[in-house]
């Protein structure tokens, strides 16, 4: 996703100094075998990453963002399916300021979580998930440590745009989809265009939609 015009809507935020970048990549992943059983708090989450760093499964990069993802069989007992289907936030972890995001397996709370049923590559749960990771690590991009850009209404850039579509190709619930990327097609919540006055957008300088 880092080199797609989708991720490129990252690159509208900037200051005086500095500038967002839209590039981002998969480093590395590792699997966890339920160390802290089935039922995560937010601070099983951070432990999660933190256990993966101090035992040098994963670098430690204050640049990285460290997804915990899980299967429909955990709960995260803050707040998943009830308040939220992912968050991102940021802990310190071995003195470094690590940021970290959840995203559970929305199969787990369909009604809350999925929005097709029938989704673009056959796996309800793995394609909701796929949307909310492109909607964490856009917010963990441009709003690392939570004190970055939001709105006076204290939404991020994606949480603007959240469970909008855009222009799709096929019908929504029928395997609808407004991306392909890598040889698949995935239906992706539009992301927040910081210029030309602001709106909802799939790739960046694109056609606004419900802004």
């Amino acid at each position: 996703m880092g080199t797609t015009p989708y991720a490129q809507i990252n690159s509208t935020y900037n200051q005086a100094t500095q500038s967002v970048s839209g590039n981002f990549a998969l480093a590395s992943s590792v699997f966890d075998y339920y160390s802290y059983g089935n039922n995560l708090s937010d601070a099983t989450v951070a432990a999660v990453v933190g256990n993966a760093i101090g035992n040098r499964a994963l670098p430690r990069d204050t640049n990285g963002i460290y997804f915990v993802l899980t299967s429909s069989d955990v709960n995260e007992t803050s707040g998943f399916c009830t308040q939220y289907c992912g968050w991102h936030s940021h802990t310190a972890i071995d003195g470094a300021d690590i940021k970290i995001a959840f995203v559970g397996n929305a199969d787990r709370c369909p009604k809350a979580c999925v929005e097709q049923a029938e989704s673009p590559n056959g796996d309800s749960g793995a394609d909701a998930m796929a949307s909310m990771m492109t909607h964490e690590t856009i917010e963990a991009i441009n709003d690392p440590d939570l004190n970055a850009w939001y709105d006076t209404t204290g939404e991020e850039s994606s949480d603007k745009c959240a469970w909008k579509w855009g222009a799709m190709t096929g019908t929504l619930g029928q395997r609808a989809y407004n991306m392909t990327v890598a040889g698949h097609d995935w239906l992706l919540q539009l992301n927040w265009e910081n210029a030309r006055g602001g709106g909802c957008d799939i790739v960046l300088g694109g056609q606004f939609y419900g802004q």
